[in-house]
């Protein structure tokens, strides 16, 4: 068992209270490590390093294409180090190695597209009058705070770090309580490229100590949040004391909308992945199947027969679906079976703990049908390896019942009628929309983020740069 320390200004560091915590591989119940439990001092000390940081000469001067260097030596330690970071990431996460080795790669390639952009953060010249030169910079927030959720620890970690520290800012981290391996580890190789010292910190702890205390921090200049919508909610309250911009992305009731005309053995393969990735841990899993109704029994009989070939098993084992993340949220997967019961769907498939998969927190792929657009089971945010069916008639109803609940982050459309396509994602209320595939490999390079009670502002693609800069106006008289 590891003993694990925060870094903070450069230094490996313990809590100021000395106080620590464990984390579980959730296959198993075993304590892989213990690590700080960080609390407002703890966030004190890393704002005023980054703070410090941000105001030193050496990154106030560093050319834009330095930076962009010291990201793609980031990026090559990453993939050289890809073994050790995605064993980590299954052991703290549980997800299946294959899916780690992936997210570590997606890691480095979020590395590598923000250091091919950060000497090209453009201003504009704007005309005004003939003896006025108006133009604008961007410049960085300052000192930013990244709160990192559970699920796709590593992923999320380098999706707003890359970016922010790309457009010069500097970093705050608050990795998850109940995954803080690959965030530590990441510090690690952020010294071993070079970046000066303070840049990147890392606080370790509980969201409602050292996340709380970060987010109500009146010297950061920006807050980015990945998590619930309470949480969320809780963050904006914060942010809003001291006047500080936010970056959410929240939960999601993501719908595929399956048409009868559609490759359905195609969509019924991506219907599946789309809820069982990551054991549906997932703010993107398309947790709602919209099918239409004369194919209803046809397609859901595909989606029941590939769910039931799926190997649920410790993740270092490789099996299709891991465990969940822990006790907590299996029960709360098990109380909306309860939901379903009450609610007098029908359990097509699964529904139970999976215990033959071990002592871990395993859950089966399940299937329910019979659910109303209405109802809590078709509303409400699962988050588990949990499809509900919803049937449709016409494509208008397909909207209205795609756009039925507080969430817009993801839609699918599966249909070979081009038109009919279209006119659904320009109505949908989805900050992304995939036809005929869903989440096209997950580029880095795609703008994503939601609608409604989704979130606000934009990670990934060059979009979430403008998050992580400022724009400032300069007009210059000229007199000859």
């Amino acid at each position: 068992m590891a003993q694990l320390q925060m870094f903070i200004a450069g230094e490996w560091v313990d809590s100021v209270s000395g106080a620590e915590i464990a984390t579980i591989n959730p296959a198993n119940k075993e304590v892989i490590a213990t690590f700080p439990r960080g609390n407002q001092e703890d966030v004190d000390l890393a704002v005023k390093a980054a703070r410090a940081a941000f105001e030193a000469k050496a990154w106030q001067e560093i050319l834009p294409a330095e930076r962009g260097r010291l990201l793609l030596k980031l990026c090559q330690l990453i993939r050289e180090q890809k073994d050790e970071l995605a064993n980590l990431e299954t052991q703290d996460t549980g997800k299946p190695l294959a899916q780690a080795y992936a997210d570590v790669e997606v890691a480095a390639r979020y590395c590598e597209y923000y250091a091919g952009v950060a000497d090209k953060i453009l201003g504009e010249t704007i005309p005004i009058r003939s003896d006025v030169l108006n133009y604008t910079v961007r410049e960085p927030m300052g000192v930013t705070a990244h709160i990192v959720p559970w699920n796709y620890p590593i992923q999320i970690a380098t999706r707003s770090f890359a970016p922010a520290v790309a457009a010069g800012n500097t970093v705050v981290m608050k990795p998850a309580e109940d995954t803080p391996l690959t965030a530590l580890r990441l510090a690690a190789l952020v010294e071993q490229a070079g970046f000066p010292r303070g840049v990147f910190n890392v606080v370790t702890g509980y969201g409602m100590e050292a996340g709380a205390a970060l987010a109500a921090h009146p010297d950061i200049d920006h807050i980015t949040f990945t998590g619930s919508v309470a949480t969320g909610t809780s963050i904006m309250r914060a942010a809003a004391q001291n006047i500080k911009p936010v970056t959410l992305e929240l939960g999601g009731k993501s719908p595929n909308i399956v048409f009868a005309d559609a490759d359905l053995d195609d969509a019924a393969h991506w219907v599946v992945r789309s809820i069982t990735q990551n054991a549906g841990q997932t703010c993107s899993a398309g947790s709602r199947l919209l099918v239409e109704a004369s194919i209803r029994e046809l397609f859901v009989a595909k989606v029941a027969d590939l769910m039931a070939t799926l190997r649920v098993g410790a993740g270092l084992d490789n099996a299709d679906i891991g465990p969940i993340i822990s006790d907590k949220q299996l029960q709360r997967i098990e109380s909306y079976i309860e939901v379903a019961r009450d609610e007098g769907a029908e359990i097509r498939v699964g529904g139970r703990r999976h215990h033959e998969a071990g002592n871990g927190f395993f859950f089966e792929p399940t299937l329910i049908d019979s659910a109303k657009p209405g109802s809590r089971l078709a509303q409400e945010e699962i988050f588990g390896p949990v499809l509900v069916v919803l049937p449709f008639g016409t494509i208008e109803e397909a909207l209205a019942i795609a756009n039925g609940t507080e969430y817009g982050l993801v839609t699918g459309i599966w249909t070979s009628n081009i038109h009919k396509a279209n006119w659904l994602a320009s109505r949908v209320k989805s900050g992304q929309v995939f036809i005929n595939n869903y989440g096209a490999g997950g580029g880095v390079e795609m703008t994503f983020g939601g609608y409604r009670k989704s979130g606000f502002g934009r990670e990934k693609g060059l979009e979430a740069l403008k998050h992580y800069t400022q724009v400032k106006n300069v007009a210059v008289k000229i007199n000859l």
